[in-house]
């Protein structure tokens, strides 16, 4: 049975370096009364972040203690550390009737589903492998090495494109920001992830992953 404010419900996905963030920042600028979640981290705080607004960062064992206590809807560990999305700011954005974006990995997309039968989720797809590592190398936030483990991870985080509602490509940015208003607005037939359009795409981004379907 779907939770009954289910369709105020969005979860938004992505591999790291596919633009989610700058696309949630958009939806926002078009529609200001969006709520979108503000996750809990345990990762270190970089200079351009200010606490509250993009994450409440949190320390590893206040982390697990809130974890521990049930106050997250979803959870994960990504890249060494926690990322969580607290239930009760959730709820209460909810019970005020706004519409709610979470903007969460694919792990915590899959947690949300349980909890939340009926919520829209949405896995923003790059353009390309080549697009991808040149969005990740021009944050120069990343060393080689981190770079290299981050496309590893990003292809199989890709792998479970099929588990989502809604598939879009951010290749061009405004197309993209149309479409996630689209499916705001209930208008998904034409952004299914099965459809055939996305072949050749996920072809090439999932060259050497042996899960892909």
């Amino acid at each position: 049975m779907a939770h009954p404010s289910a369709k105020k419900l969005f979860v938004i996905a992505a591999p790291s370096g596919a633009g989610k963030t700058s696309l949630v920042k958009a939806l926002l600028a078009r529609r200001p009364g969006l709520a979108v979640s503000v996750s809990h981290t345990t990762r270190p705080q970089r200079p351009s972040e200010v606490a509250g607004r993009d994450y409440h960062f949190v320390t590893v064992p206040e982390f697990l203690a809130e974890r521990d206590a049930g106050g997250f809807l979803e959870y994960a560990e990504v890249y060494g550390n926690y990322y969580g999305t607290h239930r009760a700011e959730v709820e209460r954005s909810l019970a005020e009737g706004r519409t709610v974006i979470l903007e969460i990995d694919w792990q915590g997309a899959e947690q949300v589903r349980r909890s939340w039968p009926g919520c829209t989720s949405i896995f923003i797809l790059p353009p390309s492998r080549a697009t991808l590592e040149a969005r990740l190398r021009n944050r120069r936030t990343d060393s080689d090495e981190v770079i290299a483990r981050r496309l590893a991870v990003a292809e199989q985080e890709m792998s479970h494109f099929h588990e989502f509602d809604c598939v879009i490509v951010n290749d061009d940015f405004e197309q993209a920001v149309e479409q996630l208003l689209g499916v705001l607005d209930g208008r998904t037939a034409d952004l299914g992830p099965d459809r055939a359009q996305l072949a050749p795409l996920l072809a090439g981004l999932l060259a050497g992953n042996a899960a892909m379907r």
